[in-house]
């Protein structure tokens, strides 16, 4: 009898912080597909923030590690962060599948709006083979838009891509590190342990990050 692969959730980013939204977003996903765990993926160097400031990759995975602690469900990863160069997520899905001896099965939790342009990811065919993706809907994104867009994606490369609602949370890192740099509060926006790292490590001050 063979036996039944683990089913594992990807929840890649940069982190930068961590939030509830993403908390969130993973702990759904995992319960409705009934994933054996989500790994979060603080991101090394991201191609697509490549003009943007992003806050050192040290923190960024600390601060993942503290936000996760409390879920048993949750692992960290520091496959991208440990890696030189640009960090694509067709390599890293690879990499994980050697380490699982291919004995694993993986799904991809991203944004809804990440997801309209996968399109332009490197390899999209080949990431799509090897990974079930999983696109979670935020507050404000429009629906209709999202769903035929998708169905366009769904057409073009042969394969299903599955949505979830998510509760109402309009939460981003964008506006925590603009009230962090306004000296405004961001208590219940982050886990706890993040807010204290954030304030040690005097991270998101006089900030220009987007």
């Amino acid at each position: 009898m063979t036996a039944q692969k683990k089913k594992f959730g990807i929840m890649g980013g940069t982190f930068d912080p961590i939030h509830i939204g993403h908390l969130v977003i993973a702990e759904q996903v995992r319960d409705r597909f009934n994933l054996d765990k989500v790994i979060f993926i603080p991101s090394g160097n991201p191609p697509h923030k490549s003009r943007k400031k992003v806050t050192e990759a040290r923190h960024r995975f600390q601060m993942t590690l503290l936000a996760t602690i409390s879920n048993p469900y949750f692992e960290v990863s520091s496959i991208e962060v440990d890696r030189e160069g640009l960090t694509y997520t067709v390599d890293t899905i690879k990499k994980l599948k050697e380490e699982y001896n291919n004995e694993a099965e993986f799904y991809f939790i991203t944004g809804a709006d990440a997801i309209l342009d996968l399109a332009t990811w490197k390899s999209t065919d080949e990431l799509l083979e090897l990974c079930k993706f999983v696109a979670a809907t935020r507050p404000g994104f429009k629906l209709s838009k999202m769903e035929k867009e998708i169905a366009d994606l769904e057409k073009k490369y042969s394969k299903k891509i599955y949505t979830i609602l998510v509760p109402a949370l309009k939460v981003s890192s964008t506006d925590i590190r603009h009230r962090l740099n306004e000296n405004k509060s961001v208590k219940y926006l982050l886990e706890e342990p993040v807010e204290s790292y954030i304030i040690k490590n005097k991270l998101y001050n006089n900030s220009n990050k987007e």
